[in-house]
């Protein structure tokens, strides 16, 4: 028999009116005689909300605190569904990250699920029941509730499929599918009917915002079919597969583009082995990613300036660890930029399509926006630009790649 899992998010849970046609979702589903088990976000707006009453008690709230107060959200929300499905004559009931147990990893409020125990379940599912299972948490080996990154449940519903060896994962939210770009600032961007892991995961780490990075990861390494659709209509989203299921007719997939992004560069950086090991050291040690870096040798090879971006939210804390060690770096000078955006192009077909590179930055200079940064893979070209360019850069690639 087919199964498969079923993950909402929290614009599909809004309210109860909407928690109840979810359920009528599921029943449709159990009605076509497949094994399901539902994975559940928290109702939209419940953890922000949560977040807000944490920071009324302390702005240093205890850390395994806050991971139990979060995850109430998506308790909530699972004991409220699996009541709308027993109300539909449905056998159901909500099993909580503890009951399971859903077996975690990490730090507080980014932990990994490591294994998903999956004998009580099963047992569960081959009564005909429907399990509820809340979304981005689990429990660590000291028994106390974790938090995975945020965005987690698609992560979670990823695994969940994977420890269940379901047969794909259909994550409904409250858009239509996968977008060539952010319809929000560019109208002409169309669905996409199918797109790679590989595509997927590059344009959800560079800011599309539909699905969370490390789901995807997941789902390629397993080969997990993805499919995402809208909870509120009928239309067919779009299907995340393997490479070989794709049809590369266009050049390029996707644009993508971030807002929270700041650059930092240090000048005149004494040009000697382990220099940038210095430099990077401490930042990875608090746990600060850095995204795109460039380094630029002087002509007499004996000073360089190195310039990379980090997160908007790190960057004081970022100026604040590389001053600190600055006796060990030996710069002259530190600047920093908080007003910048990435902006990216995605696709598969690029490996094997000349001149990308060119059109890219031709069509950005037919608009006058300059470029700060370049950072490139296989199948991705990312360029950092001001942050008022973010538009108009989106809507001349979104065109110049044949994409409207």
């Amino acid at each position: 028999m087919e199964r498969i899992v079923l993950k909402f998010g929290g614009t599909s849970l809004g309210n109860i009116d909407k928690i109840l046609s979810v359920a009528k979702i599921i029943q449709q589903k159990h009605k076509d005689g497949v094994e399901i088990l539902v994975v559940v976000s928290a109702m939209s707006g419940v953890t922000n909300d949560l977040i807000q009453k944490s920071k009324k008690i302390s702005s240093d709230f205890e850390k395994a605190e806050l991971d139990a107060l979060l995850s109430s959200g998506e308790q909530a929300s699972s004991a409220l569904l699996a009541a709308a499905l027993v109300k539909l004559g449905i056998k159901s009931r909500s099993w909580l990250s503890w009951q399971i147990p859903i077996l975690t990893e990490g730090n507080f409020g980014s932990s990994r699920i490591l294994h998903i125990e999956t004998k009580k379940i099963d047992h569960f599912i081959k009564s005909g029941g429907i399990p509820i299972i809340p979304g981005f948490q689990g429990i660590s080996k000291d028994f106390r509730l974790t938090t995975l990154e945020r965005g987690g449940s698609d992560t979670s519903a990823v695994a969940v499929a994977k420890f269940f060896q379901a047969d794909y994962c259909e994550i409904f939210t409250d858009v239509d599918g996968v977008y060539t770009t952010d319809p929000n600032i560019n109208t002409k961007a169309k669905k996409i009917d199918k797109i790679s892991y590989d595509e997927m995961l590059e344009m959800s780490s560079l800011g599309a915002k539909v699905m969370q990075p490390n789901s995807i990861q997941t789902a390629m390494m397993y080969d997990i079919p993805i499919h995402v659709r809208s909870t509120f209509s009928n239309n067919q989203g779009t299907q995340i597969v393997s490479e070989e299921k794709i049809d590369y007719s266009k050049i390029v997939t996707g644009v993508t583009y971030s807002k929270t992004d700041s650059k930092i560069t240090l000048l005149a950086v004494k040009d000697r082995p382990g220099v940038a090991a210095g430099i990077f050291k401490p930042i990875s040690e608090s746990n600060i990613n850095v995204d795109m870096v460039v380094q630029n040798i002087s002509s007499n090879n004996k000073q360089t300036d190195i310039t990379f971006t980090i997160k908007r939210e790190d960057l004081s804390k970022a100026i604040q660890l590389i001053e600190n060690n600055k006796k060990n770096i030996n710069y002259e000078k530190l600047t920093f930029d908080d007003k910048v955006s990435k902006v990216s192009i995605v696709g598969a077909g690029m490996i094997s399509s000349p001149g990308v590179t060119f059109r890219m930055f031709n069509a950005l200079a037919e608009q006058e926006i300059n470029i700060k940064v370049i950072s490139t893979s296989e199948i991705k070209i990312s360029v950092l630009i001001d942050e008022g360019h973010v538009q108009k850069a989106v809507k001349a690639l979104h065109k110049e790649f044949n994409l409207d």
